[in-house]
């Protein structure tokens, strides 16, 4: 199977292509970036610095991946960028590299579905098989984790982290770490219910749901504390693991500053 180029595209002739990969119209591959096998990369893509793109990857027009991070105290060291497999990046996403602030990489998993406008600020950490409607936007040292959905236009703070299978609904503003397993929305964001469909979906049963659903009653609803709320769950018959995941993310996000269980930082004197 053979690399197509075309004739308008410019790839640096140290850039690494795999198998039957094509490249559109006025791209640009910079020398640092391996790109896997089977990867479509559209029309006006910008794929530059040390830049790693798995197998099966489709990029559509106008995305740029690698660039510098937006952060004013990067120094233009080789940071890097390391995408999985599986992933479509539609019209006009943006993945930064990452900063020397953490272990300089940014990372995208695997079979990620990212829609036009997505922005992947340096540091992140995205996980699996997320999905991202337009224009989401999703700020530095983020981690977004397995089997989330996020609707267009939300907004993610820097640190947060995003539980898994949680459901962040349009235009929300996200400045506190989201839950394991559940909606949530608003100005400033709240936790609406346990994201029940999701769960479905993926397989989990039904006394995952009824405990969760217990939980968070407790946790949200009557707002007993994490820690009354874990004694009361705890109490009877066998715990789950999706509800000793939730308490154990709550526990997490405790332990950190704002709100945000990774940020770790001093506040200024």
């Amino acid at each position: 199977m053979s690399v197509v180029i075309a004739p308008t595209a410019v790839v640096d002739p140290k850039a690494k292509l795999g198998k039957d990969v094509r490249v559109g119209h006025f791209c640009v591959i910079g020398p640092d970036v391996t790109i896997g096998d089977r990867c479509r990369i559209e029309d006006h893509v910008t794929v530059t610095g040390v830049t790693r793109l798995g197998n099966d990857n489709q990029v559509f027009s106008h995305c740029s991946i690698g660039s510098h991070p937006q952060d004013v105290s990067y120094r233009a060291t080789p940071t890097r960028v390391e995408i999985g497999d599986g992933n479509v990046f539609r019209e006009q996403v943006t993945i930064n590299r990452a900063s020397e602030k953490e272990d300089g990489v940014t990372r995208v998993g695997n079979q990620n579905y990212l829609m036009t406008g997505t922005h992947i600020a340096h540091d992140c950490n995205i996980g699996n098989r997320i999905v991202m409607a337009n224009n989401c936007m999703i700020a530095g040292h983020a981690h977004v984790h397995d089997d989330v959905t996020i609707a267009g236009g939300a907004g993610i703070h820097q640190f947060v982290s995003v539980g898994t299978l949680a459901f962040v609904g349009a235009m929300s503003r996200i400045l506190q770490d989201v839950p394991p397993y559940v909606i949530i929305e608003g100005y400033d964001a709240k936790p609406r219910c346990i994201n029940t469909v999701g769960l479905k979906r993926h397989d989990y049963t039904e006394d995952d749901i009824a405990v969760l659903t217990q939980a968070f009653r407790l946790l949200y609803r009557q707002r007993i504390g994490i820690e009354p709320s874990r004694v009361e769950m705890f109490k009877t018959g066998p715990i789950r693991p999706v509800l000793r995941h939730l308490f154990d993310c709550l526990e997490t996000t405790c332990g950190g500053r704002a709100g945000r269980g990774r940020d770790r930082r001093k506040k200024a004197a």
